[in-house]
């Protein structure tokens, strides 16, 4: 590929990791913005799947080691969730062959306004901590399973999984949203991981673009990560709603395109 061909990319697919990769260290689902920005770039759809994990990756991992040194990661609970989202990202793509996905796009449609409306009635979503409610067995029971459903959801469809994983680890484990945050960020940093080894594997990462839009993402993350850490829930709760709205948008367009 000549060199002007691949500033044009650079130009289209930079600018936005680097938004996708400041929305994701807040609230998740920067993949919203980030796979879209490839595709919008001509890469064909392998390819720009490949090169977004390698896109998306190596920032997240970063936010990992910025919530990690704050000590805003319930590190027990975060590994148990890493480890049901890489088993259930397996079988999730499993599903994705035989299952048709128009279904998960009325399914989700459904859904998404719900946690909205959820969220703009109970404001006092995530402020504390009450994990302590919970016994450790229940907590890493409650963790695995959160990684193994959303991780399955993952697998098969994708958007928005930091997101959901950010308000189950809230909801259900019942941590703050800082801390839930930071929860996130390992689960999504292992499969991220895992994704862009099999993609690369397979030949379907574009190091000429995937490697500059990697350096974007880790500014994005470490500027998503630094607004969390000092905001906690007042900058990750209306983030939410910006996600919640995108993922809409694209399933809508999923469903009429």
């Amino acid at each position: 590929m000549e060199f002007s061909e691949l500033a044009h990319i650079w130009i289209i697919v930079c600018p936005l990791v680097f938004l996708g990769g400041l929305i994701d260290a807040v609230a998740g689902g920067g993949g919203l913005i980030t796979l879209p920005a490839y595709l919008l770039a001509g890469l064909p759809a392998h390819i720009a799947s490949g090169t977004n994990k390698c896109g998306n990756a190596f920032g997240t991992v970063l936010s990992t080691g910025r919530f990690l040194k704050r000590g805003d990661v319930h590190i027990s609970s975060a590994v148990a969730g890493a480890v049901g989202a890489l088993i259930g990202a397996w079988a999730g793509a499993r599903l994705n062959l035989i299952m048709p996905e128009q279904m998960l796009y009325y399914i989700m449609l459904a859904v998404v306004p719900v946690m909205a409306v959820f969220l703009l009635l109970k404001r006092d979503f995530g402020q504390e901590d009450r994990s302590g409610e919970l016994s450790r067995g229940q907590l890493l029971a409650m963790a695995l399973g959160i990684g193994l459903v959303i991780g399955g959801y993952d697998g098969f469809f994708g958007p928005g999984a930091g997101t959901f994983l950010m308000l189950a680890f809230t909801g259900l484990c019942r941590f703050d949203l800082l801390t839930a945050s930071g929860n996130t960020k390992v689960a999504n940093s292992a499969s991220n991981l895992a994704s862009l080894v099999t993609f690369a594997l397979a030949g379907k990462v574009m190091w000429s673009v995937g490697i500059p839009a990697a350096l974007c993402g880790i500014v994005g993350n470490y500027v998503g990560s630094s607004l969390a850490l000092k905001g906690g829930a007042k900058v990750i709760r209306p983030m939410f709603f910006v996600v919640l709205a995108l993922l809409l948008a694209r399933l809508i367009y999923g469903l009429l395109s």
